[in-house]
Formats: structure tokens, sequence, C-alpha cells
């Protein structure tokens, strides 16, 4: 399964935030990498740098490679509505995301990694396929088997945050796909519409 796997906290740097997650490594060095980290007197960017740095924000953000992210982009321009927030719909719709949102995992490659090791049932159904894309009214489950699993146990147990977009049940370990998200449910930090204009050049 093709994923990124080089260093998460010089990416995170890179951008200015933590986009893996809660990171230590990045709270101690809030700065862009490189030899000279904040000395460095960089240049105002051009309109592509910018456009390019948004996309792969977005990319490591929903730990998607370029060809599934120009796939996912090219199937929100058929779609109905605007084009950038589909396309942020469509990578909050991957099953992934939404096992990492209900708290089943602490970070979306931890929730790719329950996925791809069949810990995850949708429906009813174990679905393997990290980029299944949900929809409304799916139910996505720990599977009975692996409710007993300690990694499961301690990020729910760390999980406070609730999306209007699903529902969760904490005795069954199972929530429902309740609704594709709005913009303003889905709280990370990207201008879509930046990737739209990068795209559409």
């Amino acid at each position: 399964m093709a994923r990124y796997t080089g260093p998460k906290t010089k990416i995170a740097r890179k951008f200015g935030e933590a986009i893996f997650g809660e990171d230590k490594s990045f709270e101690k060095k809030n700065y862009p990498p490189g030899q000279h980290g904040l000395a460095s007197k960089r240049g105002k960017k051009s309109e592509y740098a910018v456009q390019l740095m948004e996309k792969q924000k977005a990319k490591y953000t929903y730990g998607v490679l370029e060809r599934q992210f120009r796939n996912m982009f090219e199937k929100a321009t058929r779609s109905q509505g605007i084009t950038g927030e589909v396309l942020l719909q469509l990578c909050e719709s991957r099953l992934d995301n939404v096992v990492y949102r209900m708290g089943i995992a602490p970070s979306r490659s931890g929730a790719r990694q329950l996925v791809s090791h069949r810990h995850i049932t949708v429906n009813g159904h174990v679905v393997n396929i990290p980029s299944y894309n949900l929809k409304t009214g799916d139910v996505v489950a720990v599977r009975e088997k692996s409710k007993s699993l300690v990694a499961i146990e301690d990020s729910l147990a760390r999980t406070a945050t609730v999306y209007e977009w699903l529902t969760w049940n904490s005795d069954k370990l199972e929530g429902t796909f309740v609704s594709i998200p709005q913009r303003v449910q889905i709280p990370e930090n990207i201008k879509e519409q930046l990737i739209v204009e990068l795209y559409s050049k």
C-alpha cells in the first residue's frame, strides 16, 4: 500500500502546523526546517509556490499520494457543488479518516493501519481498504475480535472531540457516518481554492 513514510516532524515544520497530530518534537522546534531555521530570510513566494504548498499540505494531512489526490480532484470537478469543498468532503469520507475522526485511532496513519489489518467493519463486513469511500448511513465498527486491543481502548479514552456528522456508540464500539460534512464542519486549515486554482492551470 503506497503511503508517505518519511520524517513527519520535518514536514509539519515546513507548513508551520502539526498536520500529523500531536507532536512534541514540532512543539520544541516550531520553525522551518533547514540549516538556518529561523534566521533564514526567504523571499516572497510566487503564486504557484503558495498553491503547490497548499496542495502538499492537504495531501500530507490526509495521507494521500499524488495520483489518488488528482483522481479525487477530477471526481470533485465532475460533481455538483463547489469543487474545492467537494474535494475536502471526499477526503473526509475516506474510511481511514472517519476511523480517526471517531477516535478509534489517534492519527490517520494509525487508522490506516487498523483498516489494513482488518480490525474495522463497514455495515458488518470487514473492509481493509483505507481509501474506501463511505456513504451516508454507513455503520463503521471495531471488529468483534479486535475490541480488546489496547491501542483502540487508549485512543478512545483520550478522544473528546465530537463531530456533528458522525455518531458514536461507546458500548458497541460502532459509529454512523450520518452525513457528508459541510465545509464549516471540517476543522482542517486548508485553503482549498488554492488547490483548485493550481489544478486548473
